[in-house]
């Protein structure tokens, strides 16, 4: 979905910017192609230059609770230093690399109700205006992908995804948040844990695979959480279901030996950022396991696997744009 707006700090008459993805979801670390459509206004107008810049919602917790604000964490200069004639039409297109570390939006085509964003910047005459928005969509990665479905297979379920403000100790994460995507325990494990919470940072040679479990009962029953950290490469080769369910069994048993100790090398991992707030979420645990099925990619329209399904309580896309579109024409009308 496509925003538009009048640059309004150049007046009435100034030129508009339209931002156009081209159709489908990137993947971390991939290009982001489009094009940049101008058209110009009621006079002629130099464009000094044109920046695209990936914003995305992240949470933030702190000592009065928690609050939800825009970040942006990449910026591209894609166009600029030409003469915009009055009332002509002018297209600039771009690629650009992402991040690795940037989130995922999707799986098999479900919205994880995660809120990103490509925000175009206009110079014009000196004068700056964020003239368009438009929903970004990333899907996972050959690995992060693998590892999901094999959670899936496993009889996990998916529960919500969100991003938070801070860095994970010990890790080579690089963006000013993280991105955690909250599961509900397979059967077999319902009765130690609570919660699984899954956070994936890729780089250029792999991906860090970061899970914490919750205590069962409750987060804040005591202690920290455990947490586990695993590294594989982009194209492993694997039996998955085996792999990530010995994870997980590490993860469990270090949490039932040590307590309230994290298991994540020395120290807190989380320490300095405020880590742990958010834990209230879990403390309303859903029933709703799924068993083990075919293989999340053929699973998924029939909703056996479990982690595409049931996505952020059964929001639909239509909803996850409109959220999309309120939440960030709001925070551009706080900046305006």
């Amino acid at each position: 979905m496509v925003f538009k707006r009048l640059l309004g700090s150049l007046g009435v008459g100034g030129p508009t910017v339209d931002t156009v993805l081209d159709p489908g979801a990137a993947r971390p670390g991939g290009a982001l192609t489009g094009q940049v459509h101008l058209k110009g206004g009621d006079a002629d107008f130099d464009i000094e230059h044109i920046t695209l810049e990936l914003v995305a919602r992240v949470e933030a917790e702190h000592s009065e609770g928690e609050s939800e604000g825009v970040v942006a964490f990449e910026r591209f200069t894609v166009g600029g230093g030409f003469r915009l004639g009055a009332g002509q039409q002018h297209s600039v297109p771009f690629t650009l690399t992402l991040p690795w570390e940037t989130p995922i939006t999707e799986l098999y085509g479900q919205g994880l109700g995660i809120v990103l964003g490509v925000r175009t910047e206009l110079a014009v005459a000196g004068a700056k205006d964020k003239g368009d928005l438009d929903q970004l969509n990333i899907a996972p990665l050959p690995a992060q992908e693998v590892i999901l479905e094999a959670l899936g297979q496993l009889g996990f379920g998916f529960k919500s995804a969100d991003l938070e403000y801070g860095r994970i100790g010990g890790t080579g994460q690089r963006l000013p948040f993280y991105q955690e995507i909250e599961l509900t325990p397979a059967p077999q494990y319902a009765h130690q844990v609570n919660e699984i919470e899954v956070t994936f940072l890729a780089n250029p040679g792999g991906v860090e695979v970061v899970m914490e479990a919750d205590k069962r009962g409750g987060f804040f029953s005591g202690g920290h959480d455990a947490l586990t950290r695993f590294t594989v490469g982009h194209h492993d080769s694997r039996d998955w279901n085996t792999e990530v369910d010995g994870w997980i069994r590490q993860l469990v048993e270090h949490r039932a030996s040590h307590g309230s100790h994290g298991a994540y090398g020395h120290g807190d991992p989380y320490a300095g950022h405020g880590h742990g707030g958010h834990h209230g979420h879990g403390d309303h645990h859903h029933d709703d396991h799924r068993r083990s099925g075919p293989g999340m990619g053929t699973a998924v329209a029939a909703g056996a696997a479990g982690l595409a399904v049931g996505v952020v309580g059964g929001m639909v896309a239509a909803e996850v744009v409109d959220e999309v579109g309120d939440f960030f024409e709001g925070d551009e009308e706080d900046e305006g």
